[in-house]
């Protein structure tokens, strides 16, 4: 659907919404797997009132696709824990699930965020390694996607917050590497006490990161903790700016001109009680809309 031809009167009514058409125009695409229920639902949302002041933010979060059961079904599917898109709404965004499918980072023109989510590990052919016995869950379609969506996002300067898998996958797109397993590295599965469960362990925070003005500290005695790889050569343009005790890479940050957002931590945040990565990310995405929408 085109924002003209919704605009030619006002509440003009399209596939059964009813939708204002004042304003500026974003799409939201929720998409469930065809093989689920065949079918896609489009939304339109409005991102300046009749005053102009921005609204929420549109914020696209990457989903996973995944055998799962519900009911009487079982089936493929697009899946992502309620956590995330929960968070970023209570902080003020919009969010959208982005299924990893070829094409995907074309919605990166109607989003004002991204949000790479945690998952199962990356495909070590990414980054030049064999695979580790204990390297599991890879989904090749998912590293390309979410390649895809990175790259694109960072050619428009869209603010971006990795988390966990989602920090991984910036520091490969980068050209760094992973340690495919911790234990072998720090001796002991603090950082993936035990599976289907969130640990927590503490991390130090760079004084005068970007990290550290949104956290407001520089010693975060406990995040949530869910992960058996980590950083091992850092990728190019990327600022380490938190550790845990054993001296792994917890953050990083990505240093490149028209990218003032692009934050990523080890932990998930989303399975703890402080949203201020989530409120920081929509206030940049609400920052970055504004800018755009003053660009001719």
């Amino acid at each position: 659907m085109k924002p003209g031809r919704a605009g030619r009167r006002r509440g003009a009514r399209w596939g059964g919404l009813v939708v204002d058409t004042r304003g500026t125009w974003h799409i939201l695409l929720v998409i469930m797997s065809q093989q689920v229920t065949g079918w896609l639902e489009v939304r339109v949302s409005e991102v300046c009132s009749a005053g102009g002041a921005l609204l929420a933010p549109v914020i696209g979060i990457s989903a996973y696709r995944e055998q799962a059961q519900w009911g009487k079904w079982e089936t493929d599917a697009v899946v992502l824990p309620h956590r995330y898109p929960d968070r970023v709404a209570k902080a003020g965004g919009i969010p959208v699930l982005l299924p990893p499918v070829p094409g995907i980072s074309e919605v990166i023109g109607r989003l004002d965020g991204l949000v790479l989510s945690g998952g199962g590990d990356i495909d070590p052919v990414g980054y030049g390694a064999e695979p580790h016995p204990e390297t599991t869950s890879v989904r090749p379609h998912r590293d390309a996607a979410e390649a895809e969506l990175l790259s694109a996002a960072i050619r428009r300067g869209l603010p971006v917050l990795g988390i966990c898998r989602g920090l991984q996958v910036i520091n490969v797109a980068m050209g760094g590497s992973l340690h495919q397993h911790l234990p072998d590295v720090v001796g002991h599965h603090g950082h993936a006490s035990a599976p289907g469960s969130y640990g927590a362990h503490p991390v130090r925070v760079k004084d005068g990161s970007q990290l550290a003005g949104i956290l407001g500290r520089t010693q975060v005695d406990e995040v949530p903790t869910q992960h058996h790889q980590a950083v091992q050569r850092l990728g190019d343009g990327l600022t380490a700016v938190a550790w845990s005790d054993d001296g792994l890479i917890e953050a990083v940050e990505l240093d490149v001109p028209g990218c003032p957002f692009t934050v990523a931590v080890q932990w998930h945040p989303e399975a703890g009680d402080d949203l201020s990565l989530f409120h920081a990310l929509v206030a940049a995405a609400r920052s970055w809309a504004s800018a755009a929408a003053l660009t001719p």
